[in-house]
């Protein structure tokens, strides 16, 4: 009985790893973004152009295994040169001093078919804290060269102030020019290796 057991084992294990893949990221359909209000009233979108992420994902039971991604600070990108020198420098992102965000997942537990949480640590300006980001697989297939291909979608809310980046001005009629709440918006498409 106990050889069966290890056997059951043993095939369960190797079924994981046949059906866990490393993916890489489709950058040409992938975007890393980001939203904040704006003085209150609007919200300003923006993205980052320069990441990269490694990727373990099972294909089978839709779970990831791990992932990590690194994004360079200096690529943010919110259609205004202005604004962005200014997310550039030390009252935000501070690149010349910071290069690099990074996200390490810690967990993935998958709560539908479809659905799932991830928690990791994002680091950004040196600050390390940890996220809950919410999982959407949007989908798994072949493409037309026969590579696997999968595509999800994480969201998630930070305060950019647990973070360093605390620059604000207030508005003579009350409020901020910037909210500190940010949303996380990231699409991603991946290819397996």
């Amino acid at each position: 009985m106990r050889s069966l057991v290890k056997l059951i084992g043993v095939v369960a294990l190797f079924m994981s790893v046949l059906n866990a893949a490393e993916f890489n990221v489709d950058k040409s359909h992938t975007n890393v973004g980001f939203s904040v209000k704006h003085m209150m009233i609007s919200n300003v979108k923006g993205k980052f152009q320069t990441y990269d992420a490694n990727i373990d994902f099972d294909v089978k039971s839709k779970k990831f295994n791990a992932l990590s991604a690194t994004i360079k600070t200096n690529s943010v990108d919110t259609a205004n040169e202005k604004r962005d020198n200014h997310l550039r420098s030390a009252d935000f992102f501070y690149s010349s001093e910071y290069p690099e965000m990074k996200f390490v997942m810690k967990s993935f537990k998958l709560k539908e078919d479809d659905e799932g949480i991830m928690i990791g640590d994002l680091t950004i300006r040196g600050v390390t804290k940890e996220v809950k980001l919410e999982a959407e697989i949007n989908g798994v297939i072949k493409d037309m060269r026969g590579a696997t291909r999968v595509g999800f979608t994480l969201e998630g809310e930070i305060n950019r102030k647990d973070f360093g980046l605390t620059w604000n001005k207030a508005l003579e009629l009350g409020g901020v020019v910037v909210g500190e709440e940010v949303e996380i918006e990231i699409e991603v498409e991946a290819i397996a290796k």
